[in-house]
């Protein structure tokens, strides 16, 4: 499956931003996918994961409660809704799908990943 993502930006702190992953080259629902994040000089690490269905979620810590991920199957599309934002968000973000038949959070769980977006936040 191919992954293009779309969306980042400049933001001010406190301000939202909508990224989006569209899939394609492959049935989209028979995937849980990924959002991750790489900071300079930081190793990429995990935010959020929804199962195929969509009515299952998981979250790093340090986004709870202002990040939301979400996909639309009919439209082979995820999203990650970031809310609130703060400068310690700035990042590259990636997308990514795994064959794992429950939610994972390690890089070496997900098999296609897309391209990065900058979000970068403003202090």
């Amino acid at each position: 499956v191919q992954l293009q993502v779309s969306g980042g930006g400049l933001v001010q702190a406190g301000g939202s931003l909508r990224i989006s992953c569209a899939a394609s080259g492959r049935p989209f629902s028979r995937y849980n996918m990924g959002w991750f994040r790489q900071a300079p000089g930081k190793d990429r690490q995990f935010v959020a994961a929804i199962n195929r269905s969509g009515d299952s979620t998981s979250y790093v810590d340090s986004v709870k409660g202002r990040f939301t991920i979400s996909r639309d199957n009919a439209k082979n599309v995820v999203y990650l809704q970031m809310n609130n934002l703060r400068p310690e968000d700035t990042a590259a973000y990636y997308c990514a799908a795994s064959y794992r038949s429950y939610l994972v959070t390690g890089n070496s769980d997900y098999t296609y990943w897309g391209q990065g977006t900058l979000v970068t936040v403003s202090s």
